[in-house]
């Protein structure tokens, strides 16, 4: 989780003008019925025992922060054998799991620069998952498009003290937006970075933001996210460039009644 008080003056409005609606607090989802609603939201482990959130936005597609898939002394990407997803995970039992396949960051997200308003916009990163999650299964989310208003949305997330279950914020507020970066007031940690900020305007939520840190400003804590649409929709397609090719798998029919014998060979993708 980035950490910072912005000292940046163009954001020093941000927490100027009040918003009517009314922050609730935060809430574990103590049991898989609870969850239910939320298991596309899932914990992203590293064999290192760190973790993020990240949330299920197609069968075998993940939403995280940058920051997640980076080492952050190297700056390098982290190696994808050693990354797992673990969805709708509460008190140890998961609904799906998944290793992870293949990482895209966003090009705009340094992580040798730290926590700014640059890299904040920026921190959004796709993972695709070694096999697809049935829908029937854990229904994705799908990523919010149009207009971002002031007012309430929620946060489910993972967090410090809260590794192993879900945790919902019904309603917190979207304070202020500055140049495709949005302050929010909701509860977030460490282990918060990457977790789905919904807005539920159009019946079930859609995901709006993803938390990429927090900070204080003006003497209150603060959360940062950013406009995902045209983000998500340019790693999207990065993603499906650089997909890894599918494993051959290679089937060898012989002669009837000779198992062992030498015949045509069959390539099936």
């Amino acid at each position: 989780m980035w950490r910072h008080t912005f000292q940046a003056a163009a954001l020093a409005t941000l927490l100027a003008a009040p918003v009517a609606s009314e922050t609730t607090r935060l809430q574990g989802l103590l049991t898989q019925n609870d969850a239910r609603a939320w298991v596309a939201v899932g914990r992203l482990d590293t064999q290192e025992g760190g973790f993020c959130t990240g949330t299920l936005i197609a069968p075998d597609v993940v939403l995280t922060a940058a920051h997640c898939v980076y080492d952050l002394t190297t700056g390098k990407l982290l190696d994808t054998t050693t990354m797992r997803f673990r969805a709708g995970l509460t008190r140890g039992k998961v609904t799906a799991e998944r290793p992870v396949a293949q990482i895209v960051a966003h090009p705009g997200f340094d992580p040798k620069t730290g926590f700014n308003a640059e890299n904040v916009v920026n921190d959004v990163a796709l993972l695709r998952l070694e096999t697809a999650i049935p829908v029937e299964q854990v229904p994705p989310f799908v990523v919010h498009s149009g207009e971002i208003e002031k007012g309430p949305v929620s946060v489910v997330s993972y967090g410090k003290g809260r590794s192993d279950l879900l945790s919902r914020q019904k309603q917190c507020k979207v304070l202020e937006r500055y140049d495709r970066l949005i302050a929010m007031d909701c509860d977030v940690t460490f282990g918060s970075s990457g977790a789905p900020v919904f807005t539920h305007l159009n019946g079930r939520g859609r995901v709006l933001s993803v938390v990429s840190g927090m900070g204080h400003h003006l003497g209150k804590k603060v959360s940062f996210g950013m406009e995902l649409e045209r983000v998500v929709t340019d790693l999207k397609r990065t993603l499906r460039a650089n997909a890894p090719r599918p494993k051959a798998k290679v089937r060898r029919l012989g002669l009837a009644g000779n198992k062992a014998g030498t015949g045509a060979k069959f390539v099936k993708p």
